[in-house]
Order: C-alpha cells, then sequence, then structure tokens
C-alpha cells in the first residue's frame, strides 16, 4: 500500500488522540497496585464496558472473522457468537458476585473461597499459567495478525512490525497502568468502528463486487464445499451435518458453558473480571458487562463479516492472494489474510485512518493483556510467594519490569504460529472442561481447591493424548475432541467434590458472608452462619428471564441487521420485532432483578 501525505497525517493524529491522554495518568498509576492494577475502584460503567469491547476488539479479530466465513460461511461465526450466552450468564448471575468480592484480581478469588495449601497452589498454578503461558499466546494471535497486516500492505517483515507496534504498546502499558489503558481503549474504540466500517464500505464497492446486490448475486452462484451457502445465518443441517455440529451445535450445546476462553470466561474473569472489579459500584460491574455483551456481538460483527463475503469475489482461492501480493512471504498465506488483502480497495485517507485503526486495535488488546497478565505475575505470585513485604512503589516498578518481559516473551512466541483460526482452536480445546467448574464454585459449597487442580490437569492432560492421537493418525474430529475433554475433565473434578478434602468452615462461612450466594448449594453453610434472609436477597428465576431475554435480544438484533444488509427487507423487519419485544422483556427483568435499593457500593 502506497500511503499518501494524508494518510500519514492522519496516522500521526489517530496516535496523538489516543496516547497523548493516557500520559496524564501515569502518576496516578504510580500510587500503588490497586491504582496500577484495578484503577482504585473508581471506573464509571460506560468506561469500563467500552474498555472490554476495545479490547476483544484486536487486530486478529477481523483476519479472524475472514478465516471463518471464507471457510464455513457467515453461519461459521457461532463458534464465538454461541459466547453470548456464557456474557449474558455473567450479568445476570456473576457481576455482583465479582464486585462483592473485593479482590485486586480474580486469581485472588481461590484463596478467599478455598482453604490451606491446595489454595495456595492453584492461585500460584494460574498466576503462571495464565498470566504467562496462557496470555502470552493470546498476545502472539493478535501480533500474528499485526504481522500479517504489516505484510500485505508494507512488506514488513515479522520482527520490523513487533519492534514497532510492540515498542509502542510496552511504553504505554509500563507507564500508565490500567487508567491509561482504559482511556486509551475508550477513544481507539471510536476510531477503530470508524476504520472497519469504511474498509466494508470499499470492499463491497469495488469494481469486483459491484455493492451489496452484486455480492448477493454474485454469492448466490458461488457455492463452498458441499454447497455452502455462504450467507446463511444458520448451518445448513440437511447437507452438511458434520458442519452443522461443529459450527452450531457444540458451541451452542456444550462449548459456551464448558470452555475457558479470556473475554468470555463462563462466569466472568481474566481483564472482564478485572473490569468489573475496577468499577465503582455493583450496578457499575453489571452495566458494564451488559453494555459489553451488546457491543461486542451487535455493533461490530457485520463490518468484518461483508469483507470476508467481498474476499470470496475478489480472492476466490488463496493462489489469488499470492498472486496480487507476490512478496508476501509463504508461511504467512492463509485465509485469515484476505482480510488485509482487501484494504489496496481503501482511497487516501481512509487508507491511513485504517492503518491507524488496525494499529488502535493491536495496542487496545496487547495493553490490556500487557497490564493483566503483570497483576497475576505480581499480586497472585511475586508479592504472594516471594517477596510479601515490600512497599508499594516496589511492586508497581516489578509489574513494570514484567510487563516488558511479557512483550519480549509474546513476541517470541509469534515465530510458532501459522494462523489466528487454528491458534483458536488450541485454546478452545487446553481450556476444555473447565467451565461448568467456573459456574458451579459460586453456587456450591462442596467445590474445592482440588477441583481447580484436577479439572486443569485432567483437561491439560486429555488435549495432550488427543494431539498425539492425531499424530499418530488415530485422531477424532474437533468437536469430537472437545466433547471427549469436558466429559473426561467433569467427571473428575465432580470426584474431586467428594473425595479431596474440603474446603475448611470457616473460609466457607466468610466467603459466604463477604459475596453472599445464593440457592440450595449454600444451604448448610447459611445454616451456620446464621443468616438465612440472604438466601432470598435476589430473584433467580427473573435473572433466568432476563438471561434468556438478553440472549434473544443481542442475537435478533444481530441477525435484523444481517438481514437488512442482504436486501432480505420482510424478515429483517420480523426479527427487528423479536428484538424489540426481547428488549423490553430485558429491561423488564432487570427492573426486577436488581430493585435499585438492593444495589449497594
Amino acid at each position: 500500500m502506497s500511503l499518501t501525505t494524508l494518510d500519514w497525517i492522519i496516522i500521526a493524529l489517530s496516535l496523538l488522540v489516543c496516547f497523548v491522554p493516557a500520559l496524564f495518568f501515569g502518576r496516578r498509576a504510580s500510587k500503588d497496585t490497586s491504582e496500577f492494577f484495578a484503577s482504585g475502584r473508581a471506573v464509571p460503567w460506560w468506561l469500563a464496558g467500552l474498555s472490554m469491547v476495545a479490547t476483544t476488539f484486536s487486530s486478529d479479530t477481523p483476519n479472524l472473522v475472514t478465516d471463518i466465513v471464507r471457510r464455513d460461511g457467515v453461519a461459521g461465526n457461532w463458534v464465538w457468537w454461541a459466547f453470548v450466552l456464557t456474557g449474558m450468564s455473567t450479568v445476570f448471575f456473576y457481576a455482583r458476585l465479582w464486585r462483592r468480592s473485593g479482590v485486586l484480581t480474580d486469581l485472588e478469588f481461590y484463596e478467599i473461597r478455598y482453604s490451606g495449601k491446595p489454595a495456595s497452589l492453584v492461585r500460584g498454578f494460574r498466576a503462571l499459567y495464565l498470566g504467562l503461558f496462557y496470555n502470552c499466546m493470546i498476545m502472539a494471535i493478535v501480533n500474528l495478525a499485526a504481522v500479517k497486516i504489516a505484510g500485505i500492505l508494507f512488506g514488513l517483515d515479522r520482527w520490523q512490525t513487533l519492534l514497532m507496534v510492540g515498542s509502542l504498546n510496552a511504553v504505554f502499558a509500563t507507564y500508565a497502568g490500567l487508567w491509561g489503558v482504559l482511556v486509551i481503549d475508550m477513544i481507539q474504540f471510536f476510531i477503530k468502528m470508524s476504520a472497519v466500517i469504511a474498509a466494508a464500505y470499499f470492499a463491497v464497492m469495488a469494481p469486483q463486487v459491484g455493492g451489496l446486490t452484486g455480492l448477493m448475486d454474485k454469492l448466490a452462484e458461488r457455492r463452498g464445499p458441499g454447497g455452502l451457502d455462504y450467507t446463511s445465518l444458520l448451518p445448513d443441517f440437511s447437507n452438511n451435518w458434520e458442519l452443522a455440529v461443529a459450527v452450531f451445535i457444540m458451541p451452542i450445546a456444550v462449548q459456551w458453558w464448558a470452555v475457558w476462553y479470556p473475554g468470555s470466561e463462563p462466569g466472568g474473569g481474566s481483564y472482564i473480571a478485572q473490569r468489573m472489579l475496577a468499577s465503582k459500584t455493583e450496578k457499575d460491574a453489571l452495566r458494564s458487562v451488559l453494555f459489553f455483551n451488546i457491543a461486542h456481538y451487535v455493533l461490530r460483527p457485520w463490518p468484518w463479516i461483508l469483507v470476508g463475503l467481498a474476499s470470496l469475489i475478489v480472492y476466490p482461492e488463496l493462489s489469488d492472494i499470492q498472486k496480487a501480493f507476490p512478496g508476501l512471504d509463504p508461511t504467512l498465506l492463509g485465509h485469515d489474510i484476505a482480510y488485509p488483502a482487501m484494504l489496496r480497495f481503501l482511497p487516501a485517507g481512509f487508507a491511513g485512518l485504517m492503518v491507524g485503526g488496525l494499529i488502535a486495535a493491536n495496542s487496545s488488546t496487547i495493553l490490556t493483556h500487557l497490564n493483566w497478565g503483570a497483576s497475576y505475575l505480581v499480586h497472585d505470585f511475586y508479592r504472594r510467594f516471594i517477596r510479601s513485604d515490600a512497599g508499594e512503589q516496589h511492586y508497581v516498578q516489578v509489574g513494570r519490569l514484567v510487563t516488558v518481559g511479557l512483550f519480549l516473551a509474546s513476541s517470541a512466541m509469534v515465530y510458532l504460529m501459522d494462523t489466528a483460526r487454528d491458534a483458536f482452536g488450541v485454546i478452545l480445546q487446553i481450556g476444555a472442561g473447565t467451565g461448568l467448574l467456573y459456574l458451579v464454585r459460586w453456587f456450591w459449597w462442596r467445590v474445592n481447591a482440588w477441583c481447580e487442580i484436577v479439572a486443569m490437569t485432567s483437561s491439560l492432560l486429555v488435549s495432550i493424548a488427543l494431539l498425539i492421537a492425531a499424530r499418530s493418525g488415530a485422531g477424532v474430529s474437533a468437536h469430537a475432541g472437545l466433547l471427549i475433554t469436558v466429559i473426561v475433565t467433569t467427571i473428575c473434578w465432580l470426584a474431586a467434590a467428594y473425595l479431596a478434602p474440603p474446603t475448611d468452615r470457616a473460609t466457607l462461612i466468610a466467603f459466604y458472608r463477604r459475596v453472599r450466594p445464593v440457592g440450595p448449594g449454600w444451604e448448610p453453610i447459611r445454616r451456620e452462619a446464621g443468616d438465612l434472609p440472604a438466601s432470598t436477597e435476589e430473584n433467580i428465576p427473573m435473572a433466568l428471564v432476563g438471561w434468556c431475554a438478553g440472549c434473544l435480544s443481542v442475537w435478533s438484533a444481530l441477525f435484523t441487521i444481517g438481514t437488512l444488509l442482504y436486501g432480505r427487507t420482510t424478515e429483517g423487519l420480523l426479527l427487528g420485532a423479536v428484538f424489540v419485544v426481547s428488549s423490553i422483556t430485558l429491561a423488564w427483568a432487570m427492573r426486577n432483578v436488581w430493585p435499585e435499593n438492593s444495589v449497594s457500593r
């Protein structure tokens, strides 16, 4: 891509607008770890919600969605649309519990929920496992996308892209803390949305595509493997059952509650929990997660999907991309690279906006993961197990050094990956089976620290066994492997709940009084705590109504937009009516579940 002077000016302005405001938070972030990692627990709901959305909108996300659309059609996106169920369950059942816990990181939860050495062990292990290995893998996926985009647009090598983009992120993450990350996220969200909408418009209006009408006409003539209809919102259950199982049935029936994935954790966790814990009040925590789910699933997907569909017309095969960009490193060639390949249709000015938007997309995610990972490694490992008697300034400085280390480690991992889609599958597989545990532990006193240890160990061992079997020629399909992992892991941790030493009574009573979980799973502890009225504080049946209405509202809004873009007006109006009814039901349920006088600070 050849950038004009106007493009470079827009890129410079985008960076200045994003990063300069964060400079004002450096002194505040240096006060203590609460400010550096949790913004002093003073974040309003709208800022927390925007930050969640911006964080999950990374430079790899458009590439991932384009990859899905080109391989499995629009319906393939159910592999992540199914996580609406997870997000809405967090809104109605878990956000208040997280905010009441008062912990600085979600890993600190383990030592208020469980007791003894097993609690310390699981906290320390997950601090290293998630903060270092898992976190670096996520950042590597994001930076891999940045590398592919820069390779297509500017012909840069991997190390050049990592040096330029990574250095910017590392400097601001170490300086500004979570406040700076939140402010950068807020500004970057609007820049990114403007950029991807522009990219979708010019991709669809490309001469080869011919506008939305031309796109629909050409796609009606083009079918994928097995007669795949690329535009269908649901998979073809009659002609391609295996694909329907993989992209729809398994995500809806199993994946959403069984798999731990950053940003879509069953019960909330990682940087979603970090934002809830940083919120000013319980109500702010609730509203932030609700806003996140609406914006994440309704506002963002269609600009990416349209580019993916248009790329099928412009670059029907991967060889077409290689021909169009002969200087591209062949090791980077994959369906995910079709997104940056479509950016060549952007005119002057908009090209600069897109480059600025892609830098913003990369930064918003990397900054969050650097701060989140450092919070685990410093607060939950270094401070807890290595040096617990230092001052706050010491831990802030260690946090800054760890942030730089995470940047270097994640950059090295970029060289081990090929496509975002494949890495996404690996992450889902490793996290399989643990999700149900993270849902149940809030509502059943028998869940203990050994359950967590057994779940993580069994999930990892089964995943390794399936990988070895696949390499020996005896592998199973991805959805079968997921189901096997879920079943084995669930049986193992349920056995541990009854056979392993239970959490001591004093810890359980203290946790109950602090968090006030509801339901029959805490009845014995509730009686010992002498706090029976708390069991009726929240309206669980109404929360279930709100959960169902919220999911239906998000999905109907998502598909209303899609069908209208397709030109199917009648279908779009019917889905719009479903959206209106479900949204009214959602608002009614929220008023009944969360009365004003029940939401405390």
